[in-house]
This record gives structure tokens, C-alpha cells and sequence, in this order.
């Protein structure tokens, strides 16, 4: 069993979506054993996305496949109105699917069977990634410049995580914090970073 700490998983709540019933009572039992707080549970993908605007949870586990609006759907809802991250659970694994699910929002994705030490590693990386897109999308409004300052910070995190042996999610944290410290931008740290490192190469 993975075990995430209390401290860091007090306020992530959840809102769980999967139409068979025996599979969604498995998925709640696994979450609220690893301390999370499972606040709703939907059987299909219209409850799924009106339990995510009533509660705004820190993470939505849903099914791809389910009656009336599909997972797919649902999720694309969900991230248009940037409520929250999603990680797609289906026994499908073809490579379609995966597509659709990426386009559609999802941050991470796992194939059933499900076993906790998968899905809750998927779900502190989809709240991670959620929570990065939104620090760039507040510091640059402009598409095409947030997708460039997007990729230069995605540089420096790789660079800093070779180079200083730290996480995806402390790399990112070096990067918004020395950005806040030095009144810099984001982009202008991740550029900084870049030049440095690999200047000295």
C-alpha cells in the first residue's frame, strides 16, 4: 500500500466517477485508507462533473467508459472550466483512447485492474502538473507566450532534476520560489537556469 502523509494529504479531496459500482467502492476504500477525503461519488459523467463544481476537489478519478456522458466528455468539461486535474481510469489501453484522454485534459491515466501503488502516484502527479499549469497561466496570459514560457520552465526543471538530483515538483518549486525571492518572472529563471548549465557545458 502506497501511504501518502498525513500532512500532505489532509486537503486533497477527491471526487471518485466509475459506473460499476463494486470497482468505485474498491477505489474509495484505497483513497481513504492512503488519507485522502473522498468528497463525491458519481455513476456516470453528468453527476461526475456537477459533484466537481460543487466541491471543487483537488483531483477527479474517472472512468472513460460510462452511461449517458462518457469520461471523456465529463473530463473535457471539467478542464475547460479549470475546476480541477483528472486522471482517467479505464480498462482500455489502447493507444486512441490515451490520445483522447490527453486532449481532453487529463493528467495522468491508469489501466485497470487498478492498484493503489499506480493510481495514487497518477494522482499526485496529474495535482502537481494541474497546479504548475496554473502558476504559468497566471503569470502569462498570452497563448502562444505561455506555451513558450511552458517549455523553457519544463527545460530548467529537467536541468535542475539531472543536474541537482531533485523531484519534478521540487525543481518547480526552486523555479516559482527563486522567481518570487528575485522579482524575476518564471521564464526569466527557467532562461537563467538554462544558460548557466548549459553554458558550462
Amino acid at each position: 500500500m502506497v501511504e501518502i502523509y498525513e500532512d500532505d494529504s489532509a486537503r486533497r479531496k477527491v471526487v471518485v466517477a466509475e459506473d460499476e459500482a463494486l470497482i468505485r467502492m474498491d477505489i474509495v476504500e484505497a483513497l481513504t485508507d492512503a488519507g485522502y477525503d473522498v468528497v463525491g461519488q458519481a455513476a456516470n459523467g453528468d453527476e461526475a462533473v456537477d459533484l466537481a463544481r460543487e466541491y471543487k476537489p483537488d483531483v477527479v478519478v474517472m472512468d472513460v467508459k460510462m452511461p449517458g456522458k462518457d469520461g471523456i466528455t465529463a473530463a473535457t468539461e471539467i478542464a475547460q472550466e479549470n475546476i480541477a486535474p483528472v486522471v482517467m481510469l479505464t480498462a482500455f489501453s489502447q493507444q486512441s483512447l490515451v490520445e483522447k484522454a490527453a486532449d481532453a485534459g487529463a493528467m495522468a491515466y491508469v489501466v485497470k485492474p487498478f492498484v493503489p501503488e499506480k493510481l495514487l502516484p497518477a494522482l499526485e502527479v496529474a495535482i502537481s502538473r494541474f497546479d504548475q499549469i496554473n502558476a504559468l497561466k497566471d503569470e502569462v496570459t498570452d497563448m502562444k507566450a505561455r506555451f513558450e514560457a511552458r517549455k523553457r520552465v519544463d527545460r530548467a526543471k529537467g536541468l535542475l532534476m539531472e543536474n541537482m538530483g531533485l523531484t519534478e515538483s521540487e525543481a518547480f518549486r526552486w523555479i516559482q520560489k527563486t522567481s518570487m525571492d528575485r522579482r524575476l518572472t518564471m521564464q526569466e529563471v527557467a532562461d537563467a537556469v538554462i544558460a548557466q548549465v548549459e553554458g558550462d557545458r
